[in-house]
């Protein structure tokens, strides 16, 4: 891209957003007023509360300050980055002047700008660089994202951490003293505390959702569980592999002393300027402690129902299943399918205002506004079944149920269910025709399963090819073949993307994860069927009623509109009865 802008002209004061927007007819004088009333209590800019309120999007204010300023309104991408450029600021001067160089000539240099009327910060830009700036004006989150993604944490700095705690474990190289590194470790700027803090901003960069920290025998690895698969991070010296595990133990309020026997807790730290949920495992393996952190971002902006990507005849009978009074809704799917996600979506379509909603997790992953939440505890003997039924008690129009463990909670449910209850509940099954069965063999009357569900949602998630990087895939053998039995010989492989693996994708080719589901409501044979207890007929009929609306056939879809690549249709569907 030319650099074909010059420097905004100045006037005597700095143009103020609200009244540029109003100007444009992008807002209202009521609108702006609103506004900058909320922005007086919050604390928030303009443009956050503008955006907060559905007033104006992000890329509308930013394409108003470049028609108002006449400057060239960018899509930023990193491969819009010069290397050279990247290098021209450290990471805290570009987050502070909300700014990214990117390219230098002799006398000049572009850089993508969230607001070009900070004048300070203009003087400030063409001082550090050395050179008269050419603005182009970008939102902030694509800015924030660029920014994630060039100044993410090196494997060098992580490794600087790593030695700085090493050098200090060196006068103790057979055991660690707890009282010492309890004292240590207690310090902020202690090297463990830098080097935990690096690795979580990194997780949370990256969008993680687990960290896994590993004693080998010559190597500690900490691995990143991002869009469902694991990547080694690092690799460091297997002696900090007991200061990491001590640490972490202190902050969750686990024993110290105990190593030999697996432990759980959580803690809540403070990650990138906004608070993360961790809940932490520890399992004794033959070199150490294996430890593994599970990240919940406590303000993470939860998916509403429409959003979930679902086919559209399968959401209509989600919605209506939702709309009911009563009944059983369960959302099954291996561990990591993405079943909170549509459970918390569900529970917000609610209306929390004009019902008494309840749920039993455990854990309570995301708080939900005007819903009454239960964490289980079953050290004190708060168990899912005791939890509920004393819900139950408590006059709730809706409940939902973490996760129908056992004969006595998934009892327990389905009395719920048909007494004028809507439950919401979870299985770990393979697809939605074994859903039934599941219950029956927990120990569930037939008639009880029959009576009280009313659907059920099968899910996986896959991951998404990348879009800054797809081309054109050949299939192999197999996934052609799998691909058109599921599907026909009919459709053009052209469609067939992967990616080629670049800087948005970390490498990998896929970027962010998608749903793919299955939604089978109960109708009256299927009905008669559970009642009669015959299960090969009920899933003869249940199969019959999807059709090709089944996981593997929607994945499959997927892969010839380019969205997920072949091999990965192909692992969901060899994982279902469809398969």
């Amino acid at each position: 891209m030319q650099a074909t802008s010059a420097p905004p002209v100045r006037t005597q004061q700095r143009l103020k957003l609200g009244e540029l927007l109003t100007a444009q007819g992008l807002i209202t004088p009521d609108q702006l007023q609103q506004a900058l009333a909320q922005q007086k209590t919050t604390g928030r800019k303009l443009g956050q509360v503008l955006r907060d309120l559905n007033f104006a999007s992000e890329s509308s204010i930013a394409q108003a300050i470049s028609v108002q300023l006449r400057i060239p309104y960018l899509e930023l991408t990193v491969s819009a980055v010069s290397a050279e450029a990247r290098n021209a600021l450290s990471e805290t001067q570009a987050r502070r002047f909300r700014a990214l160089p990117l390219a230098l000539s002799t006398d000049r240099a572009r850089v993508a700008m969230v607001d070009p009327t900070d004048w300070n910060s203009l003087d400030e830009l063409a001082r550090l660089l050395g050179r008269e700036v050419d603005v182009e004006v970008v939102t902030e989150s694509a800015l924030l994202t660029a920014l994630d993604r060039l100044y993410s944490k090196s494997g060098e700095a992580l490794d600087g951490l790593a030695r700085e705690l090493g050098n200090d474990l060196i006068a103790t190289p057979v055991g660690v003293d707890f009282g010492t590194l309890d004292r240590q470790v207690g310090a902020d700027d202690a090297p463990v505390v830098k080097l935990l803090q690096a690795l979580l901003d990194e997780a949370v960069r990256a969008r993680a959702s687990d960290v896994h920290i590993e004693p080998m025998a010559q190597k500690l690895h900490i691995r990143l569980r991002i869009d469902g698969e694991l990547h080694l991070y690092a690799a460091l010296e297997p002696r900090l592999a007991a200061p990491l595990a001590l640490r972490l133990k202190l902050v969750a309020g686990l024993d110290i002393s105990e190593k030999r026997l697996p432990q759980d807790g959580r803690f809540v730290a403070q990650v990138r300027q906004q608070p993360v949920d961790i809940r932490l495992s520890t399992l004794p393996n033959q070199f150490g402690e294996s430890v593994v952190m599970r990240l919940l971002v406590r303000d993470a902006k939860l998916a509403a129902l429409d959003t979930l990507e679902m086919p559209p005849a399968a959401l209509d009978h989600l919605k209506r299943a939702l709309a009911s009074a009563s009944g059983l809704i369960v959302v099954t799917g291996p561990t990591g399918s993405g079943k909170t996600t549509t459970l918390y979506a569900a529970l917000g379509s609610l209306d929390a205002e004009h019902q008494k909603i309840i749920t039993v997790e455990d854990p309570v992953e995301y708080r939900l506004p005007g819903i009454n939440q239960v964490q289980i505890n079953e050290k004190i003997g708060l168990s899912f079944s005791a939890v509920l039924r004393s819900a139950l008690r408590q006059d709730p129009d809706a409940v939902l149920l973490g996760e129908m463990r056992d004969q006595d909670t998934a009892e327990t449910g389905l009395r719920a269910a048909v007494t004028g209850h809507l439950v919401l509940s979870t299985l770990h099954t393979n697809d939605a025709s074994s859903t039934p069965a599941r219950m029956i063999d927990m120990g569930v009357a037939p008639y009880m399963v029959a009576m009280a569900l009313q659907l059920v949602v099968a899910q996986r998630l896959v991951r998404r090819v990348c879009t800054y990087c797809a081309e054109p895939a050949e299939p192999t053998p197999q996934e052609w073949a799998w691909l058109t039995r599921r599907l026909g010989v009919g459709h053009d492989p052209t469609g067939l993307r992967r990616g080629r693996g670049c800087g948005q994708c970390r490498g990998t080719g896929h970027l962010g994860r998608r749903g793919v589901y299955e939604v089978l409501p109960m109708t009256e044979p299927l009905v008669a069927a559970l009642a009669a207890g015959d299960d090969g007929r009920f899933v003869t009929l249940a199969r019959a009623d999807l059709g090709n609306d089944t996981l593997a056939h929607q994945a499959a879809r997927l892969a010839f509109e380019g969205i997920v690549t072949a091999a990965d249709a192909m692992r969901i569907g060899v994982r279902t009865l469809d398969g």
